[in-house]
């Protein structure tokens, strides 16, 4: 993805991973296999349940970071006669690995979601199917949900379908590669079509109502000379492909809506007092918000490398707490939400485009897939369903739990041996029940940690000099107090 660099001191490499090995055993992150399921993976592998329509001669491509081997999209775009696009998009077809009940699907229901480490990736499946024989990877035949999306000329939906498939992408591609050619005027029709139709739904979005956070990400990232932390910011074709991704994902919603049955993600609406402290936040940061503005408006107006900006930004991730997952299956008693909308994308909205990654995408897709083909949803999904929600759930804390405990031991190892030492900072959060503390962020290194002062509070939005009293790895801890 694209991402700002910040080259700083690194941290060491060896002394880094024996401490995240001790961190996964601290988390009880198991990273081996039991026999069985590496034995049933194999055989899956070799024996995979193939659908009888062949896509294989649809040019498909796929747009991932480097290295990406667990490639779970692949697209094709073209102009539909008569005007408007026509997306294909499939998916990697995962239950044509994963037998219901069997060793795969017992370890995946415990694993939820493939947890990333800097040094090492856990995946959700075995490798042989993640990153072999279900990937989409350039060249190879494989099973697939083939989602058909068209679309009017302005980008809205106009027929949704999905379809069992055998497909084969054509190339595969990176963020940087597509956006260079873009840039450069060097794109071909289908990535012409990828930009063209990603700002076409960028413009839907933002018709709906919805709105998606610029909030540059910390980021551990190994280099020869060890570790460093840099911020990471999605570029455009990020946004494009994030687009079509959506556009899939609220396909699937309204099918499974219309049948009665499936599995959505959802996020309550913020209440007015939410919005009412970010009024208030803004008037602190001199962030001009009109009455009159929408608030997805104002958001796409700010630049976040403004730091006051940013830290109006840091403070609107508070409107998105609450995201879930709300299973239901009308014919047995489980009732559909009865606010059914994700509350940022403005619509009803699933998960459907990750299963080689995240458990609950195969529940929602098998449901789409049996919908579409106007068959029954199969026994074992529907069985399943009702504490799919729970098992997401914990599966999301967990992988914030890592996330945030490997940013925090490469912050704490990289300024140990710096207390003492001042440094520039900017105030991106203020702790409400206690003024004098709140959250700091660091240009460089790319560092966020616990601020405290003993003067009248932290000037939110600013930037100030702050020292460094608490750099320890062992508790991966890191302090600042203002000076």
């Amino acid at each position: 993805m694209p991402r700002r660099k910040l080259r700083v001191k690194a941290a060491d490499s060896a002394r880094i991973n024996t401490e995240l090995t001790e961190l996964r055993t601290r988390l009880e992150v198991h990273t081996e296999w039991p026999r069985a399921v590496l034995a049933e993976a194999e055989e899956a592998a070799e024996r995979p349940r193939l659908p009888e329509y062949d896509a294989t001669d649809l040019p498909l491509f796929t747009v991932d970071p480097p290295g990406s081997r667990d490639l779970d999209q692949a697209v094709h775009l073209a102009h539909r006669p008569g005007g408007g696009y026509r997306v294909h998009y499939a998916i990697a077809d995962v239950a044509a690995f994963v037998h219901p009940g069997g060793a795969i699907d017992t370890e995946a229901r415990r694993r939820v979601e493939t947890l990333y480490f800097p040094d090492h990736r856990v995946p959700l499946h075995p490798t042989r199917i993640s990153e072999d024989a279900a990937s989409l990877l350039p060249g190879e035949p494989r099973p697939a949900l083939l989602w058909q999306l068209d679309l009017d000329a302005d980008g809205a939906v106009v027929l949704a379908d999905l379809r069992r498939a055998l497909v084969r992408s054509h190339r595969r591609l990176d963020y940087a590669a597509v956006e260079r050619a873009v840039d450069l005027g060097g794109a071909d029709e289908q990535l012409a079509l990828f930009a063209t139709v990603g700002r076409l739904r960028e413009e839907q979005e933002r018709a709906r109502g919805g709105i998606s956070l610029p909030v540059p990400e910390q980021e551990v990232e190994e280099t020869l000379h060890g570790y460093v932390l840099g911020y990471r910011a999605p570029g455009p074709a990020d946004g494009w492909n994030a687009q079509i991704s959506l556009l899939t994902g609220m396909a699937a919603a309204d099918l499974m809506l219309d049948a009665g049955v499936g599995l959505l993600r959802t996020l309550p609406a913020a209440p007015a007092t939410g919005y009412e402290r970010l009024r208030r936040i803004a008037a602190a940061l001199d962030v001009d918000w009109p009455r009159a503005v929408p608030y997805p408006e104002l958001i796409r107006s700010l630049d976040p490398d403004v730091p006051l900006n940013a830290a109006f930004l840091n403070a609107c991730t508070g409107l998105l707490r609450g995201a879930g997952y709300h299973a239901f299956d009308e014919s047995r008693g489980l009732p559909a939400p009865a606010e059914p909308e994700h509350a940022a994308l403005a619509a009803p909205y699933a998960h459907c485009t990750a299963p080689l990654r995240r458990l609950g995408d195969r529940f929602a897709q098998e449901v789409c897939a049996a919908v579409a083909a106007g068959e029954d949803v199969p026994e074992w999904v529907r069985e399943a369903l009702p504490a799919v929600p729970a098992l997401m759930a914990g599966g999301d804390r967990r992988a914030a739990e890592v996330e945030r405990a490997c940013v925090d031991l490469v912050e704490a190892e990289l300024l140990a041996g710096r207390e003492g030492e001042d440094f520039a900072a900017v105030v991106i959060d203020v702790d409400e029940r206690r003024p004098g503390s709140g959250t700091v962020q660091l240009r460089d290194p790319a560092v966020r940690a616990r601020c405290d002062t003993a003067a009248d509070g932290l000037p939110l939005g600013r930037v100030i000099d702050v020292r460094l009293t608490t750099a320890d790895p062992a508790t991966r801890t890191v302090r600042f107090t203002a000076v």
